[in-house]
């Protein structure tokens, strides 16, 4: 049992059990469409990682999609080496979590403009101004980042080992 103090009163929760469920490609992209808040950690030309907090998306062929500048860390890395990882999120703390280990590829602009349309799209929808948004990116220089899974999971949530939860 976990015991909290909760406004001067003592509170008595059970404890929450980790878990770890492996999934197969469609599941994994099920899991990953509405979860937009990642960590993509690339590899620095000494060999160290080097970690972002990005917004993520899915493409129709079941890419991690990222909107980024030509000029970041990141990008940098990723044309020297394509390895990546990235570490989905759920929107809440202590929701269920993925890691995804593939390769990247960068695609800048002219190039970029279409995809970077999909990947507003795999996040937020349609855009009242299709014209706007695509001189927005061109304005803005934007590329696009993605991240063709390779192995991943399992989609894991934290807490005690099942064999401590009752102790």
């Amino acid at each position: 049992m976990q015991f909290h103090v909760v406004h001067d009163t003592l509170v008595v929760m059970a404890r929450t059990i980790a878990t770890n469920t492996v999934v197969d490609l469609d599941e994994l992209v099920e899991f990953l469409r509405p979860r937009h808040r990642a960590i993509i950690t690339t590899v620095r030309s000494d060999g160290r990682p080097q970690l972002s907090p990005v917004t993520c998306g899915i493409d129709d062929e079941a890419r991690i999609v990222v909107s980024t500048y030509p000029q970041r860390a990141k990008v940098t890395n990723l044309r020297r080496d394509p390895t990546v990882s990235v570490c989905v999120l759920s929107d809440e703390w202590n929701g269920p979590w993925v890691q995804v280990d593939g390769t990247a590829e960068v695609i800048d602009l002219p190039d970029a403009v279409e995809p970077l349309v999909d990947y507003y799209r795999s996040i937020s929808g349609e855009h009242p101004d299709w014209d706007e948004y695509r001189q927005a990116m061109i304005d803005q220089g934007k590329s696009l980042i993605r991240v063709t899974p390779e192995r991943w999971g399992p989609v894991a949530t934290g807490g005690f080992p099942p064999e401590l939860a009752d102790s």
